[in-house]
């Protein structure tokens, strides 16, 4: 097990290396995104477990220095943050705002902006809902819309589009 993080986090490392302009941080869903199950419908004494190549990436981009947090609209907010520190990742985050909410993500967002003091133009966030990738889009959040939860094609889609919107937006400050 521990060769396949290894080899998900090189080539992770790789793909963040064929891009300038980087993120300074990358918001993730936990349920569908970062895990194949709803927490609410696990249990606290449940082994939790991530998709296959979620630990490389989010290896990859704290070796990186690029800084992570966590938007999730979890009714059992307890019962997630156990699952992060079971899995080991907890500290890897700077924000985690778990907490149940019908307004897609915006006021998680606002609460990781005024925790981070950074403009939405430099997050990049991955979610497994539609209606949330729209809301944060609207921020100016690079979002990315994942199948089948957070991989490393998702990740190099990720980094592009936010590659090329830092590119946009820098050309259109110089004309």
């Amino acid at each position: 097990m521990e060769d396949e993080e290894e080899k998900v986090k090189k080539a992770a490392l790789q793909i963040i290396g064929q891009f300038q302009d980087l993120p300074r941080l990358v918001v993730f869903d936990l349920d569908y995104t970062l895990w194949p199950f709803y927490c609410e419908c696990y249990y606290e004494d449940d082994t939790p477990y991530l998709y296959p190549h979620a630990v490389g990436i989010l290896e990859a981009l704290k070796e990186k220095g690029i800084e992570m947090a966590i938007a999730s609209r979890s009714p059992t907010s307890q019962i997630a943050k156990a699952f992060l520190t079971q899995l080991g990742i907890n500290s890897m985050f700077v924000a985690q705002e778990i907490f149940s909410s019908w307004t897609n993500k915006t006021e998680h967002f606002q609460r990781i902006h005024r925790r981070t003091g950074l403009p939405f133009s430099s997050m990049l966030f991955f979610d497994d809902e539609d209606r949330n990738i729209e809301a944060t889009s609207k921020f100016g959040v690079t979002s990315i819309l994942v199948g089948n939860g957070v991989n490393l094609g998702a990740l190099r889609q990720g980094l592009s589009e936010f590659s090329h919107k830092s590119d946009s937006s820098s050309r259109s400050m110089k004309n």
